[in-house]
């Protein structure tokens, strides 16, 4: 079997062994990679998942194997098996070249469309095979995946394509081409049902497909390496006279510019896609969410003791400052990855790039699961040069706001992390439209039909910061702080001298208990002892039963009635 899967590859020259010198090897065990030029064992490639054991180069897949690779065993049943030739505009020698390749792949068209599980939760899948005449797409392609994607919006099914395609299929010409309509029109569909939708990007994907349905999914998985572009690379080439830089339309690139949500090694592949289908499985019976055994009574005895030993010396509002900008303080990821289980990153905004300053992402949490948002600052300058010290830029908002209609989409609770001294500013900003992005959120997230939450726990930096804070409850850690803008950019305009700042903090009124006091925030996060690595699990269990009443509390209000406290919480300030 593993020799036969083998023959179906054409990437991978056999070695001869009498030409090569090493007649003590068996013929066919052995074989050259095409890459590298390194001997490997065909077992060791096949197993690998068609990736070279030497140097991780990735081998194109047949649509057989990689259904194989990721379906439950015995479950994948095979939709459209049989497709007749056509030939719309009677193309000179297309029929006959239509005849070889199915003779040449054993498949009617350049795509395999059916039903499967992956680990016990059924979907509709579409693989690409670019065996045949380069999985061009003509109206039998287009025809395939129309009907897969009616027939999973008809069931209720999710939906995971592969993508691999040269374009569109030249011999079809016009008719080729609104393939493309076709396929997003029902894709349109399967979404307005409320239904998930995956694409996994593999290479090459270019011209068409990549601009129809490869990148309309809710979520947009890659291979690495992958050839992903509209216009291959030649003919931008031959376009604009100069060759293109390294490294140019591959994933890598398209994750930087903020198309492409998560690159994904083969060996991971059917986890994540397992682990997503999960997180968007529709929940049909109630699930109460319970509560953590940690002692809570004795934390609130210690708050207690702790309220009152505070009342003797009250802490100023500039000491405030200084502990929310601690480099010690645990950051978004840190509570991320301790209150939630299984949290998948997303990235991009799909518009123009990815902002290491926004963390985006699914998990779960008392085994529902939830859309989490947060700013994340570093520990290190280089980690902090990277996340740009947790200051977004548009692409950062857009992102979020991505991640928010996709929860409101899925129904799924939005938690979000504000951590920053403000919003970006900069020349790029400004250019990329930092205001409207801001505004966009505020706009959006007020009509938004699932619970949001937002927790200060750091910085909580002008619209910077609010543009995550339009919630039907905001919570503050106790030395968290939450502004108009900055203590030094505030006496600077004031005052004109940002030496002030301290000063400013009297009259600011920044604190969480001057904003509770305020109406501005729902609850105060005590800290005894202020926020650091040595007592952050102490603090993410609280945190956690808290969030899981919160989304008790919320989830199963309807949309109007979540709409309106959201709205009212705001009026009334």
């Amino acid at each position: 079997m593993l020799k036969d899967m083998f023959k179906k590859n054409t990437y991978i020259s056999e070695v001869d062994s009498e030409k090569e010198n090493v007649p003590s090897i068996p013929k066919g065990l052995w074989m050259k990679c095409s890459h590298c030029s390194q001997m490997i064992y065909k077992e060791d490639f096949i197993e690998n998942h068609n990736i070279c054991p030497k140097c991780g180069f990735y081998f194109r897949m047949d649509a057989r194997e990689r259904i194989e690779m990721i379906a439950d065993i015995y479950t994948f049943e095979e939709w459209d098996e049989k497709m007749p030739i056509l030939n719309p505009l009677d193309f000179p020698g297309y029929s006959e070249k239509l005849k070889e390749a199915q003779e040449k792949t054993g498949l009617s068209e350049a795509v395999v469309t059916g039903k499967m599980f992956i680990f016990g939760q059924p979907c509709v899948v579409g693989v690409c095979d670019s065996r045949f005449l380069m999985s061009s797409m003509g109206r039998n392609v287009g025809e395939k995946i129309t009907r897969a994607v009616e027939r999973a919006t008809k069931e209720k099914l999710p939906i995971i394509l592969f993508t691999a395609s040269g374009g569109a299929r030249m011999q079809e010409g016009i008719i080729s081409l609104m393939q493309m309509a076709k396929t997003s029109a029902a894709l349109k569909c399967h979404s307005d049902a409320g239904l998930l939708y995956i694409t996994v990007l593999t290479d090459p994907t270019t011209g068409g497909v990549t601009a129809s349905f490869a990148m309309l999914g809710d979520i947009i998985l890659s291979e690495p390496n992958a050839l992903i572009g509209f216009a291959g690379p030649r003919v931008i080439e031959q376009t604009i006279g100069r060759k293109l830089p390294e490294g140019f339309q591959r994933s890598e690139f398209l994750l930087e510019h903020g198309f492409v949500d998560k690159i994904v090694e083969r060996g991971l592949l059917k986890e994540t896609l397992g682990r997503l289908l999960r997180y968007h499985k529709k929940v049909e019976k109630p699930i109460h969410m319970g509560r953590d055994t940690i002692l809570l009574k004795d934390r609130d005895r210690e708050l207690e003791k702790a309220i009152a030993q505070r009342k003797e010396k009250q802490i100023e509002p500039w000491e405030r400052v200084k502990r929310s900008r601690n480099t010690k303080r645990p950051t978004s990821l840190d509570y991320i990855k301790r209150i939630f289980k299984g949290f998948i990153e997303l990235h991009g905004d799909r518009v123009y790039g990815e902002d290491r300053a926004m963390i985006v992402g699914v998990a779960l949490i008392g085994g529902i699961p939830v859309t989490v948002i947060g700013q994340q600052k570093g520990r290190s300058i280089k980690e902090n040069i990277e996340r740009n010290f947790g200051m977004s830029n548009p692409e950062g908002y857009r992102k979020a706001l991505r991640l928010m209609k996709q929860a409101e989409k899925f129904k799924r609770p939005i938690i979000c992390f504000v951590d920053t001294a403000g919003a970006a500013c900069g020349m790029e900003a400004e250019e990329r439209g930092q205001g409207e992005a801001i505004a966009r959120n505020l706009f959006e997230m007020a009509s938004l039909n699932v619970p949001v939450l937002s927790i200060l726990i750091g910085e909580g930096g002008s619209g910077g910061a609010l543009a995550l804070a339009v919630a039907n409850e905001v919570w503050m850690m106790e030395n968290a702080t939450y502004s108009v803008l900055s203590p030094e950019g505030f006496a600077s305009i004031l005052w004109k001298d940002n030496k002030r700042a301290q000063e400013a903090t009297q009259v600011m009124k920044i604190t969480a208990q001057d904003l509770w006091e305020l109406g501005i925030i729902e609850k105060i996060i005590r800290e005894p002892i202020e926020a650091s690595e040595e007592n952050i699990d102490s603090l993410c269990a609280y945190l956690k039963q808290g969030i899981k009443e919160f989304i008790e509390k919320y989830r199963y209000m309807e949309s109007e009635q979540l709409r309106k406290h959201r709205y009212e919480r705001f009026r009334k300030m």
